[in-house]
């Protein structure tokens, strides 16, 4: 489909979306749109940034516009589930946006706050609650959320919420929602267990996938250096000194590595501010709001706080720590790179565990990151070599890729051992370098489900409720393997 007037969008949603620019769907949008419209359930997998929030949140506001209830009683129809409070507060600022010219109102819940403000817009009745899984139940269990009446359930980033935890909460969450509702589950990558949830919220659905599971996007030129783990914060003052570090994530596994890297890089001139769970809202919501805004270029983060982190143009990200979680390596390099813009990852693996975590990086996306050596601090370990994957999907149309294209894997540059003294980097002093260019401003923001927002995008009323909800018959099997 060339253009969202192609999908059976009704003309207010389409006003809406033509207003923010939105021209061409995206491939996620294309396919899973107007399936969602006909009725059907559908699995996505789809990588971050290819626009999952648009491709489930605009056909439901759809049916729900057309299909609304009269009076003063509002029951919630649409919940959208999501792992961390900056994933919910971006997809409720995209619902905003989307429902400027429908009667619609939609409210988030989080944990870590009060809860009487969210209280009191539940109580006035919303159509959409976009929510993380513990404030939703807290509030379910005081009385204050009804779900009886749903008819749209979405389950965005399951993998996430899959490696936080939240798999008996989203189960408690499912035994309350009606057997009669249409259940959208989305997710980057889908291994079996995810599979295996999606069979027991699912019925027959359609699944749509618009790139190779667990694939890096092509857009992101991905670097791994050697170094040893005592000189890693040398390297990466080092590295974000470079010109052509415009913004840079950073990630760290834990909360206590990302404390201590903002203090390493704030003693050699370097401003940043850390992002995760033991930061309070308003310092998340400062530091969010600097990096977008430009005015603060490094963010370090682990990965957890980082869901919700959409923020276009990021040039660089920098894999501080390698991830014991092949896929989290996936997700983490798709924050550069985005809407077809290129960007470039850079993981610094030290001599340890890391080397293993990077085989199993690789083998999972069946391709070599190549090795750059032209650093100060590389210890000139062997390479990393891949390891056939499930399926072999080395031969493709792409041509041949075995060992003796083992440095590019399709990148088009080659990356050959330099003598030492030719480095592409300006080292700019000492080792550890000093005098950062990069500019701050805000404090941090914190972790994973606290605050919540009410919004509201107009008035209600309308015909009682009926009709433009014919959907087919549903069986109770699901395959994962259908299309």
């Amino acid at each position: 489909m060339s253009s969202f007037e192609d999908l059976g969008l009704c003309p207010p949603v389409l006003k809406a979306i033509q207003e923010l620019g939105y021209e061409t769907p995206t491939p996620i949008q294309a396919q899973a749109i107007p399936k969602v419209l006909t009725g059907n359930d559908v699995l996505g997998v789809a990588q971050t940034g290819t626009g999952k929030t648009a491709a489930f949140s605009l056909p439901m506001i759809n049916r729900l516009h057309l299909d609304r209830y009269s009076g003063q009683f509002r029951p919630i129809r649409g919940l959208i589930l999501t792992p961390t409070r900056e994933l919910a507060i971006q997809i409720e600022d995209n619902i905003l946006s989307y429902t400027k010219h429908v009667k619609l109102f939609s409210a988030t819940l989080f944990g870590g706050v009060s809860q009487h403000r969210q209280v009191q817009k539940l109580r006035r009745g919303v159509d959409i609650v976009v929510a993380t899984p513990g404030r939703l139940l807290d509030l379910m269990e005081q009385g204050f959320v009804n779900l009886k009446h749903l008819d749209y359930f979405v389950l965005d980033e399951a993998d996430t919420m899959m490696d936080m935890g939240f798999i008996h909460d989203l189960r408690r969450v499912v035994k309350h929602l009606p057997q009669d509702r249409q259940s959208l589950f989305f997710s980057a990558t889908m291994p079996p267990n995810i599979l295996q949830f999606a069979s027991t919220m699912l019925r027959d659905p359609e699944r749509v996938e618009v790139a190779p599971e667990s694939s890096a996007a092509d857009t992101v030129d991905q670097q791994m250096m050697f170094v040893n783990q005592t000189d890693k914060r040398d390297l990466l003052v080092h590295l974000l000194k470079q010109e052509e570090v415009e913004t840079a994530l950073v990630f760290t596994r834990t909360k206590y590595g990302a404390d201590k890297v903002v203090r390493y890089l704030k003693r050699h001139n370097i401003k940043s501010e850390a992002i995760h769970g033991n930061k309070t809202q308003p310092q998340r919501d400062r530091a969010m709001k600097a990096f977008r805004a430009g005015e603060l270029n490094i963010l370090i983060a682990t990965d957890i706080a980082s869901r919700g982190i959409d923020v276009t143009g990021v040039s660089h990200v920098i894999n501080f720590e390698i991830p014991n979680i092949s896929e989290t390596y996936v997700h983490r390099i798709g924050r550069t790179g985005r809407a077809g813009a290129t960007g470039v990852a850079w993981s610094l693996v030290n001599e340890d565990d890391e080397r293993k975590h990077m085989m199993d990086i690789q083998r999972l996306m069946d391709r070599e990151v190549p090795v750059m050596e032209d650093h100060p601090w590389h210890n000139g370990m062997e390479d990393i070599p891949l390891q056939p994957s499930r399926g072999n999907r080395r031969d493709n149309s792409n041509g041949k890729q075995g060992r003796d294209d083992k440095r590019s894997n399709g990148d088009k540059r080659s990356f050959k051992k330099k003598p030492r003294n030719k480095r592409p980097f300006n080292k700019g002093g000492n080792s550890g370098g000093s005098g950062g260019n990069a500019s701050a401003s805000g404090g941090s923001s914190r972790g994973d489900n606290s605050h919540g927002s009410f919004s509201r995008s107009g008035g209600a009323k309308g015909p009682s409720k009926g009709g433009g909800n014919n959907r087919p018959s549903r069986k109770n099997k699901f395959k994962p393997g259908g299309h």
